[in-house]
C-alpha cells in the first residue's frame, strides 16, 4: 500500500471511532508508530481538525463529517449484525472488502451511533457447528468467482473430492455462487464432463485465471437452479449415512441428484433433488440398514412398502 493510500485509510479509520490509538493504526497497516505521527500530521496539514490526548489516542473533532449522510438506529444495528454474519458465513475476500465497506459506514457515524455500536457489538454473535476442512479459513475464492463471471472468463480449480479424498483439477465456466446448509457453492460448466456441476467452496484449494472466454452462453444461477427444479419436478431429499459407507458411494451420488453433503459427527447429510422417488428408494435399499431418512416423510412410507414387497415375495 503506498503512502496516499495509507494516509487515506487512516482518515477514514479515524472517522470510524471515538478515539483511535496510534498502536492500532501501526498494527493495521504494518509500519512503525513515528510513522503514523507522519501521517496524521499530513491529514492536519491537509486541513483535517484532529485532535490527541497523551496516551489515549487521536480523534476527529465531532461535526466533521464526509459524506453528510445519516442513518437510523436500526440501521446501524442492522450493519453490526451483517458484519458478524459475514465474519462467520463468508470466505476471507469477502470478510475483507466487507470490513473495508464497513469501516467507511462507521467513519461518517455520528458519536451517538458510534457510542450504540460498541455497546451492543459484544453483545451480538453467530456461531458456526459446521465441519472446517483444514485450511478452509484461509479460502479467498469468492472474489474470483465473481470476476470470472463478470468477466466471462474460465478457471482453472484443483478441488478436493469428498469421498474419495483426491485432489482433481478441472476447468470450469462459473455461472453463479449461492449458499445453502451453511456452505457457500458454485454452479459451473465443467469442461470435463460436459455438464454443469456443483463446487462447495470450501473445498476449492487453489484457482487460476485463465484468458478463455466462456465457449457457451450461460444461464444464471438463479434461473438454472429455478429451472431444473420446475422442469424435472423435482423433489428435495435429505439422509444421513453412516460415515464408513458414504465414501463408497462415489459417483453413485450424482446419478440420483446429489446436490452436497456435511459432516455431522459420525454421520454424513447429504441432499439430493430427485425426480424419480421410485428410482432413490431403489438405490438406497443398497446401504438402508447405514443411513436414516430426514425428509420427506413421503420417502419413508415408500421404502415401508417396498420392504413390505420385498418379505412377501421373498420370506
Amino acid at each position: 500500500m503506498n503512502r496516499f493510500n495509507r494516509v487515506t485509510a487512516i482518515f477514514i479509520q479515524l472517522q470510524s471511532k471515538k478515539i483511535v490509538r496510534a498502536k492500532d493504526i501501526a498494527d493495521r497497516f504494518n509500519v512503525s508508530i513515528r510513522t503514523v505521527y507522519r501521517d496524521v500530521q499530513t491529514l492536519v496539514e491537509a486541513g483535517v481538525p484532529i485532535g490527541s490526548e497523551a496516551g489515549i489516542g487521536y480523534y476527529i473533532i465531532d461535526g466533521y463529517r464526509l459524506p453528510p449522510v445519516m442513518f437510523t438506529k436500526e440501521e446501524v444495528t442492522a450493519f453490526l449484525t451483517a458484519e458478524k454474519l459475514i465474519e462467520k458465513f463468508a470466505d476471507n475476500s469477502i470478510d475483507s472488502n466487507f470490513k473495508s465497506g464497513m469501516m467507511k459506514i462507521r467513519a461518517i457515524l455520528k458519536n451517538t451511533e458510534k457510542d450504540l455500536l460498541e455497546s451492543i457489538e459484544e453483545n451480538i454473535e453467530v456461531l458456526s457447528r459446521r465441519p472446517q476442512l483444514e485450511n478452509s479459513n484461509k479460502s479467498n475464492h469468492t472474489q474470483s468467482l465473481i470476476e470470472s463471471i463478470s468477466e466471462r472468463k474460465s478457471l482453472k480449480i484443483r478441488y478436493h473430492t469428498f469421498y474419495s479424498n483426491e485432489i482433481k483439477d478441472r476447468n470450469i465456466e462459473p455461472i453463479g455462487i449461492f449458499f445453502s446448509a451453511g456452505y457457500w457453492h458454485t454452479i459451473a460448466f465443467c469442461e470435463l464432463r460436459q455438464d454443469y456441476r456443483d463446487f462447495r467452496l470450501d473445498r476449492i484449494l487453489s484457482i487460476t485465471k485463465t484468458d478463455k472466454t466462456y465457449k457457451k452462453k450461460h444461464p444464471s444461477v438463479k434461473t438454472y437452479l429455478g429451472r431444473i427444479t420446475k422442469e424435472q419436478n423435482l423433489v428435495t431429499i435429505i439422509i444421513r449415512v453412516d460415515k464408513e459407507v458414504a465414501q463408497y458411494l462415489t459417483e453413485q451420488k450424482y446419478y440420483n441428484g446429489f446436490v452436497n453433503e456435511h459432516l455431522l459427527g459420525d454421520k454424513v447429510q447429504m441432499t439430493f433433488l430427485t425426480s424419480s422417488t421410485e428410482y432413490f428408494v431403489r438405490w438406497f435399499l443398497m446401504f438402508a440398514d447405514k443411513a436414516d431418512i430426514v425428509s420427506p416423510d413421503s420417502l419413508k412410507t415408500m421404502l415401508n412398502k417396498k420392504l413390505s414387497e420385498i418379505k412377501r415375495r421373498n420370506f
